[in-house]
């Protein structure tokens, strides 16, 4: 447990993160008034999350691995705070949706029925905090795992002894 005290850190600090985006999302209006411009807007979340993913990886590599990571270590260290980010996600989506923006669903249900882009049976099936578990979880892993991937190919030492 002591060897995967970073990657829980890390991944604390990207839940925390992501709750601060949609603390960002919802003052900005985009959970409401500016809800057309939310597809666009929730995709920058990627810019505060490969950083979290490279910062993590730098302190494994300079606190752990005394500053000579593999790419195989940095991904395994990624890879666990993915799984760690991924297993909590369910809760993280619990929060947004009954504690930070607790209309969202409404909101972009009507949305998208006014714009056309679903009907309102389809719309109720797709926003809702089920759905949005079922695809945090997915989404976390999936991307979480490109991420790792990715950054510890530019994280890891030039001639790693390991």
């Amino acid at each position: 447990m002591k060897d995967l005290k970073i990657e829980f850190k890390w991944a604390l600090i990207f839940v925390v993160m992501m709750l601060l985006w949609m603390v960002f999302e919802k003052l900005a209006g985009f959970h409401d008034v500016n809800i057309d411009k939310h597809a666009v807007i929730t995709n920058f979340v990627a810019i505060p999350a490969v950083a979290v993913y490279v910062f993590a990886l730098l302190d494994k590599k300079k606190n752990f691995y005394n500053g000579n990571m593999s790419y195989k270590q940095g991904f395994i260290c990624g890879l666990i705070i993915t799984i760690i980010v991924t297993v909590i996600s369910p809760l993280s989506q619990y929060i947004i949706n009954t504690f930070i923006t607790p209309d969202y669903f409404t909101n972009i249900s009507a949305y998208a029925v006014n714009e056309g882009k679903m009907t309102q049976e389809e719309a109720e099936k797709f926003f809702n905090l089920n759905s949005y578990i079922v695809q945090g979880l997915v989404g976390a892993f999936i991307m979480g795992i490109i991420t790792s991937a990715i950054v510890a190919f530019f994280t890891k030492s030039k001639n790693p002894t390991t």
